[in-house]
C-alpha cells in the first residue's frame, strides 16, 4: 500500500502526538504502516483553554521530533497531502473545517466528536454526500482490544443489550456529554449498533446514568463517573450469557487499533463507522443533554 501523506489540522490534543509516534516509528511494537504526517496546521480555539493552551507544546513535538512541516492556515495544506486528519479538540469548528477541506477531494478522518450539535453533524454528512468525499469519525475506545474481544466472544449470537461505563467530565466550551461522554457512547453503539429512538438520563453530582431505548426494544446504558474512576469498561449481554470487559486490560494501545482502521479507510479501503451511525451518535448525545435537563425521555 502506498504511504499516504497526511495533513493534520488541530495540534491541540495529545492524539496528534500519539498518532505521529505510531505512524512514524517503525520500531514501535504497535507501529501502523501506510501513512505519514507530512504537514500540519496547528490551529487552536482562543476561547477554549483546553485547546489554545496546548497548541504550542504539541506543535513543537510534531515539528521537532517528527519533522512535520507547519503551515499557518488550513488552506495552506491544500495540495500537500493525500488525506486529512481533523484533530481539532474543539468540536464546534469541525463543520466549518470540513466544509473547507471537502473542496479538496481527499478522504478525511474527523477525531471525536464528529460535531457538538445535530445540525453540524447533518451538515457534515450532507457535504460529504454532495462532494462525494469519504469521511469517517470515531473514538479510539470503540476499537479497544478488550472491548472488541468481548464483542467477538459470543460469535454470531445477537447482542440483546449492553451496559458500559467511563469517566464523564464536563468542561466549559463543550456542551455536556460531548466532551467525555462521547467515548462511552461510542462503545455502546459499537455493541448495539444504530437504531436508538429515545434517551433518558438520571443525573447526580458525581454520576450520571444514560439509558437508551432501541427501536427493536433493546436497552443500552451508559454510567458516567465524575468521582475519580477513569477506567472504561462494561458488559455485553446475550441470551446465553454476558461478557464483561475492562478496556485497561488490553495490551494493544487503542490509538493503534483505531489507526489500523483509519489508515486503510483513508487509502480507499473498508469502513470505520458508517456516516448514518456517526450522525446518530451525535443525536444520542444531544438527546442525553436535553434529558439531563428535562429528566424525561427525549427522542433522537
Amino acid at each position: 500500500m502506498k504511504t499516504l501523506q497526511i495533513g493534520m489540522a488541530g495540534l491541540d490534543t495529545s492524539h496528534a502526538v500519539a498518532f505521529a509516534r505510531l505512524l512514524h516509528d517503525s520500531t514501535n511494537e504497535y507501529h501502523v504502516s501506510g501513512g505519514r504526517i507530512t504537514v500540519a496546521f496547528p490551529g487552536g480555539s482562543p476561547d477554549f483553554p483546553l485547546s489554545i493552551d496546548r497548541v504550542e507544546k504539541f506543535t513543537e513535538d510534531l515539528r521537532d521530533a517528527h519533522g512535520v512541516e507547519m503551515v499557518d492556515s488550513l488552506a495552506a495544506m491544500r495540495g500537500k497531502c493525500d488525506a486529512v486528519m481533523l484533530e481539532t479538540v474543539d468540536g464546534r469548528v469541525h463543520a466549518e473545517q470540513f466544509r473547507e477541506v471537502a473542496e479538496w477531494g481527499v478522504p478525511v478522518f474527523i477525531d471525536k466528536p464528529l460535531a457538538v450539535s445535530v445540525s453540524d453533524a447533518r451538515e457534515i454528512a450532507g457535504i460529504a454526500a454532495e462532494k462525494n468525499v469519504r469521511v469517517t469519525s470515531a473514538s479510539a475506545i470503540r476499537f479497544a482490544e478488550a472491548f472488541t474481544k468481548a464483542l467477538c466472544e459470543g460469535g454470531d449470537e445477537p447482542i440483546q443489550g449492553a451496559d458500559v461505563f467511563g469517566p464523564m467530565a464536563f468542561v466549559e466550551g463543550c456542551p455536556g456529554y460531548f466532551w467525555y461522554g462521547i467515548h462511552s457512547v461510542e462503545m455502546l453503539f459499537g455493541a448495539m449498533g444504530s437504531g436508538c429512538r429515545g434517551v433518558l438520563v438520571a443525573s447526580e453530582e458525581s454520576h450520571d446514568l444514560i439509558l437508551g431505548r432501541w427501536a427493536d426494544g433493546r436497552l443500552g446504558a451508559v454510567r458516567g463517573n465524575r468521582a475519580g474512576n477513569n477506567r472504561f469498561g462494561g458488559t455485553v449481554h446475550r441470551q446465553t450469557g454476558s461478557q464483561a470487559f475492562d478496556v485497561s486490560t488490553g495490551k494493544k494501545p487503542y490509538y493503534a487499533s483505531l489507526l489500523a482502521r483509519v489508515i486503510p479507510f483513508l487509502a480507499g479501503e473498508g469502513e470505520v463507522v458508517s456516516l448514518p451511525e456517526m450522525v446518530e451518535v451525535i443525536s444520542f448525545l444531544d438527546a442525553a443533554n436535553r434529558s439531563r435537563e428535562s429528566q424525561t425521555w427525549e427522542t433522537l
